[in-house]
């Protein structure tokens, strides 16, 4: 099988597809956890044109810089570590003490929105942050030019909002009120 960085690539974006939002493309339910079988994840994509196998599937787990998915400890099972817009999925994360500041790449179209009504979750499970300056600017930056916002996370702990940190280090809450963002001048 072709495992170029194209290939990696392509099966990276399709396994987000499928763990993250849309299982159903290739006829398959995620679990309240967020988990999916890999003999049945990689016979359903490849009945459906997806040309999968478990080399690729492990080649694209292990090479994933972002680190954007999981295997179960007995490697039965693959799941994202965050990003899901499928409801009700529960990834059993711990609340912790977040640092005293994270950041959240944006774009100047949704300034005034987030002013007004902070950060939501939308059609996620959870607002995203991140720990350091130049990945929320890479996330900002795939809608155009990044302004980052500083979340003042501690002054949120502290008024009794959760923070969790999931498996590849993205640091997530339900949402951030206005109060709590400062922003670019």
């Amino acid at each position: 099988m072709n495992k170029s960085p194209k290939s990696l690539t392509s099966t990276s974006k399709f396994l987000s597809l499928v763990l993250r939002h849309q299982p159903e493309v290739i006829g398959m339910q995620l679990d309240p956890e967020g988990w999916l079988p890999i003999d049945e994840l990689i016979a359903n994509a490849n009945r459906k044109g997806n040309e999968l196998s478990l080399e690729l599937l492990h080649d694209v787990v292990a090479s994933c810089e972002k680190k954007r998915f999981s295997l179960s400890d007995d490697g039965l099972k693959i799941r994202a570590n965050q990003g899901h817009s499928v409801p009700d999925v529960e990834l059993n994360l711990e609340p912790v003490t977040p640092p005293n500041q994270l950041f959240h790449g944006t774009v100047a179209a949704f300034i005034e929105s987030i002013r007004e009504q902070g950060l939501l979750k939308r059609s996620r499970n959870h607002v995203h942050l991140s720990a350091d300056i130049e990945t929320a600017k890479k996330v900002g930056a795939r809608r155009g030019k990044p302004l980052i916002l500083t979340i003042r996370t501690e002054a949120m702990h502290e008024s009794g909002l959760s923070f969790y940190l999931s498996a590849n280090g993205v640091w997530l809450t339900d949402a951030v009120p206005a109060q709590f963002i400062q922003f670019p001048d």
